[in-house]
């Protein structure tokens, strides 16, 4: 999933008399800056937090600005390099590990426990551990579900699945006449993925300092097979991915049963679409088995805190306070998202969306938590070996080739 940028910046006025710096106001407060990306929260959300935070924290002065998505990698890589960086900055939960790389963000390990690690989800805890410490802390996640039509289920007497085999079954009934059962482009990797950790496999593991791309492994073309089966009973193009054509405007047309998405894509169908609105439902990706549901990417962020910064007691403040139960609970229901504690789950109050999202939450994942992950993306050797399984090449063949590009990326430096 894409990360919205949304920066803040809170700022706090150190008091260093000692050193010479500059104090803040008048009052001695403390000046922190805090990036948040565009998005990410409302202006409510922000003003809120901004003004109770304050209450709490007489000694802290909070000033908070957003950032834009658009060159934030290399500006938060300067910033980490900088002498005087932003106290707090949210990044991509999947970027962690390039951002500690350079050794500029700090180790919050020994807080992991007071900030309610236990209960963090999987797929924003995982990405922000690099080498077992732990460098971001969980902040909000989003992950895929199903979006189907209520009435052409209930047309074909079918209900949501709760398995895969359900769900093959439930769609091959849907897929009848001018009705896609699914509308799933040949190159959703992100979809692949959860097939692939549903498996038991990966895209790619490591082995001591050595990463190696792992499509060519039974487990991952077991979940490459699934895709395949489920990718048949749609008119979806094998060569493209969700974007291209936007698959919101396929499904608008009215033909499509159900297709695979964050929850948000259903208003932009509806927009489209207007007689589709109060149509559109949602449910978890089924598993392979109904006590547990289908793994997902869970996109999302995690916040750091630069180790430059000589404001670590007061940024830690806002980390603690951002990422604990009160403001997790208001954020899901200001943004609809999903929390970054399990035991949150049902903050995200009556929304059917945002209940399915986080219901799939429970089994997310993340990439592979390399720095050199980026790279990966950028050639995407994936999408290019899902087209070959669609289109008949031999599995196992294009998993080998993809792996080479795989494997050469993520050891690229090392």
């Amino acid at each position: 999933m894409s990360h919205r940028p949304v920066a803040v910046v809170l700022a706090l006025g150190l008091a260093l008399a000692a050193c010479g710096t500059d104090a803040g106001d008048a009052g001695g407060k403390q000046e922190i800056t805090v990036w948040l990306m565009k998005d990410s929260t409302t202006e409510d959300f922000a003003s809120r937090f901004e003004a109770e935070f304050e209450r709490d924290h007489p000694d802290l002065d909070l000033d908070l600005q957003v950032q834009e998505w658009n060159g934030i990698t290399q500006k938060v890589t300067s910033a980490l390099a900088s002498t005087d960086p932003p106290d707090v900055i949210e990044v991509g939960n999947t970027q962690v590990a390039q951002y500690a790389a350079s050794d500029g963000v700090a180790d919050l390990s020994a807080k992991k426990t007071e900030l309610g690690g236990d209960d963090w989800i999987p797929g924003l805890a995982e990405p922000g551990a690099v080498d077992g410490k732990q460098f971001g802390v969980p902040w909000y996640a989003a992950n895929r579900v199903v979006v189907y039509r209520k009435d052409l289920f209930e047309a074909a007497g079918v209900t949501p699945p709760r398995t895969r085999d359900e769900w093959l079954a439930a769609t091959d009934r849907l897929d009848e006449g001018d009705v896609q059962g699914i509308y799933l482009p040949g190159q959703n990797w992100y979809v692949l993925s959860g097939f692939v950790w549903d498996e038991g496999g990966d895209l790619a593991r490591k082995s001591g300092d050595r990463w190696a791309g792992s499509l060519n492994t039974p487990e991952a073309l077991a979940g490459a097979d699934f895709y395949r089966r489920l990718q048949a009973l749609g008119d979806g193009p094998k060569d493209s991915d969700e974007a291209k054509p936007q698959q919101t405007d396929v499904v608008a047309a009215g033909q499509v049963a159900q297709f695979i998405a964050v929850p948000g894509a259903a208003k932009l169908v509806e927009k489209a679409n207007p007689a589709l609105a109060g149509k559109l439902g949602f449910f978890p990706i089924p598993g392979k088995t109904a006590d547990e549901p289908g793994a997902v990417f869970t996109g999302g962020s995690d916040l750091i805190i630069p180790l430059a910064s000589p404001r670590q007691e007061g940024a830690y403040e806002v980390v603690k306070a951002l990422a604990g139960e009160k403001w997790q609970v208001e954020l899901a229901k200001a943004m609809n998202y999903v929390p970054n504690r399990t035991s949150l789950a049902s903050a995200v109050g009556d929304d059917p969306g945002a209940a399915a999202m986080a219901a799939g939450a429970v089994n997310g994942h993340a990439t592979p938590n390399s720095p050199n992950w980026a790279a990966v993306e950028a050639r995407n050797p994936i999408k290019e070996f899902l087209t070959e399984v669609l289109t008949g090449a031999d599995p196992a063949t294009a998993a080998a080739e993809a792996d080479q590009v795989i494997t050469q990326a993520l050891n690229s430096g090392t």
